[in-house]
This record gives C-alpha cells, structure tokens and sequence, in this order.
C-alpha cells in the first residue's frame, strides 16, 4: 500500500468514526430527558410482573385487555395519592391565608421539650414562641428567609408536577413492556450475551431480574407502607400539611434512614396540641412504623440477594441529587443491580485465575 492509499483509507476510516460518533451523540441528547423514566418503567414491569401474570390469567390470557387494565390501576393508585396529599396542601395553605388576611391565625406556644430537639432545638424554640406571640412581627424579622422560603415552595411544587409526569409516562412505559415481556426478556439475554459470553447471557439477564424484584419490594415496597401508615395516624390526628411530611417520610425511608427522623418532631407537634392519651398514643404508633423495617425489609429483601444497604443509601441520594425524586427510586436500584452484576463478574474472574 502506498502513502497516497493509506491517507485516503485513513481520512475515510476518520470521517466514518467522527459521523458515527455525531449520530450516536445526537440520538443520545435526544432520548437525555427519557432515560431516567424509561428505566423506572423497566423496574416496575420487572417488579410487578409476577402479579401481571395472574391478572392476565385471570382475565383468560388476553395479555392486552391484561396490560391495558394493569395500566389504569397503577395511573390510578398514583393520581390517587397524589390529589389527597394536594388536596391536603392547599387546604392547609388556604386556612392558613384565610386566618392571616383576617387576623384570627394562632399558633400554639411551643413545649419547653422543643428545646432538647437535637441539633435544631436552640434555634427553633425562640422562633416558635416568637410566632406564637406574634405571626407579622416573626415574618418581617425573618423577611428574607420568608422569601427564600416561598421561592423554594414553588420550585419545588414545579418540580413536583414534573415528577409526577415522569411517574405517569413511566407507567405507560411499563404497561407496554408487560404486554412484550417475552420480546423485552430475549432482547435483555441478548445484551449480556454480547457484553459478556453465550454461557453468562441468561444467568446475568436473571440475576438482574432478581435484584430489581428483590430491592424493588424490599426497599420501595417497605418505604411505601411506612409513609401510607405515617399518612394515616396523621391524618387521624388532624396534623397540618400531612400530605407534605408523608413525601419527607418517603424520602426518608428510601434513602434508609429512620421515618422517626420526621415523624419525632410530628410527635412533638402533636404533643403540644393534643391532649396528653392521644398524644402518647401517636407517639407509640410512630415507633412502631419507625421499627417496622426491622422485620419487613428481611420478608421482602431477604430472597436470596445480600445488597448492601450502604449501596442502596449511596444510590438512593446519588439518585436523587441526579435527577430528583424519581431518581431517588431507580439510584437505589440501579446501583444495587451494578453492584450485584459486578461481585458475580469479579467471583467469576477469581475463580478463573485459580
């Protein structure tokens, strides 16, 4: 080959990788904003499919009257919730500007236990008792960060709805994958196959299904029934904005930390309104929930798979600080799955090179 050959062949083979690479980065920034609700939509199809199994049986194997009926239940189990926990903002917010405009607004002098609170009791005391002597004269003090406050209750009620969009597209999403699951499960086995070996295709593709089910019921299962018990004590016990402080409890225990964290200071709250029983009642109930894990996430996690829980917490919070609150829910997942598929390849490298 001369010179003149190899620089044409060289300028060619150029131009091809640089076209290939201009394609590849444009179908990337184009599908960006899906990624993160296309891969929750696969976590749901992969965690309820056993379920989707028996409701098409039961509707005598029509796979898509099956994932037409599992879609709207899921829609419905979502909007539900989420015009309750609305419903109940803006009900707080609307007394709460009705009492302000007509001068009526009381809040309840705080305990003197509020100031054993750890890390924040010192701060929150003064502020409290300030504003349960005087509500105008606390907000223009605190002018400032009434203002941060209200900036950031917006962003975040944006926010919000567009989470709750990326739920909605993501349910759709896994409708449609459970109407294709045998398609959907070949094309997987295919991938690992091409990424790994023929033998290792299959074993990966279920090892992946299992931790999506097992982290699946084990963490988000186990998170939402603490914040669906958490909601109803407080809605019992008439607390303000519950709707609100059962997200924090979701947050909470998805990123595996105690829901007492939130539900402590509700106590408090509760404590300084209620009377002494119920109060105390509350109290125990929120201990019980708070401890609830200790033997729901064995039942759930505890099929088989050893994730770590510090490699959930680390994906739960990376998630989240990545892409939001719906990332709080695949971060823990996806990285629980890349931590299991990496200990089997690096079993299966050691006990190559013995």
């Amino acid at each position: 080959m001369n010179n003149s050959d190899f620089t044409n062949n060289t300028i060619e083979a150029v131009v091809r990788i640089g076209l290939l690479l201009l394609l590849a980065t444009w179908c990337f920034k184009i599908i960006t904003p899906f990624i993160v609700p296309v891969v929750w939509g696969v976590v749901i199809s992969v965690a309820i499919y056993p379920l989707f199994i028996k409701l098409r049986s039961s509707l005598g194997e029509r796979n898509k009257l099956a994932a037409i009926i599992y879609t709207i239940i899921a829609l419905a189990l979502l909007i539900t919730p989420t015009v309750m926990i609305s419903d109940s903002l803006i009900e707080t917010s609307g007394k709460i500007t009705e009492q302000y405009e007509a001068g009526t607004l009381e809040i309840p002098p705080p305990n003197e236990s509020v100031k054993e609170w750890p890390v924040v009791g010192e701060k929150v005391y003064p502020v409290w008792l300030q504003a349960s002597v005087s509500i105008e004269d606390t907000l223009k003090k605190y002018e400032a960060e009434s203002r941060k406050a209200a900036k950031a209750i917006i962003a975040g009620a944006a926010g919000a709805a567009g989470t709750i969009l990326q739920f909605v597209l993501s349910i759709i999403i896994s409708g449609i994958l459970v109407a294709n699951a045998s398609g959907a499960h070949e094309m997987t086995v295919k991938l690992f196959t091409r990424l790994t070996s023929e033998a290792s295709g299959k074993a990966y593709a279920d090892l992946s299904k299992a931790t999506i089910r097992s982290v699946a019921q084990g963490v988000l299962g186990v998170a939402i029934i603490q914040a669906v018990l958490s909601a109803v004590g407080m809605m019992v016990m008439d607390v303000p904005a519950w709707g609100l402080w059962t997200l924090f409890i979701l947050v909470l225990a998805i990123a595996q930390l105690p829901p007492i964290i939130v539900l402590g200071f509700v106590s408090a709250y509760v404590f300084s309104v209620a009377e002494a029983t119920p109060a105390v009642i509350f109290l125990i109930y929120c201990l019980i929930i708070s401890a609830s894990d200790g033997f729901l996430k064995p039942l759930f996690l505890g099929r088989g798979m050893e994730t770590p829980m510090l490699v959930i917490l680390l994906g739960a919070i990376g998630g989240m600080m990545m892409s939001g609150i719906i990332g709080l829910f695949v971060g823990a997942i996806i990285l629980a799955l890349g931590y299991e598929l990496f200990m089997v390849w690096l079993t299966k490298t050691e006990a190559a090179s013995q």
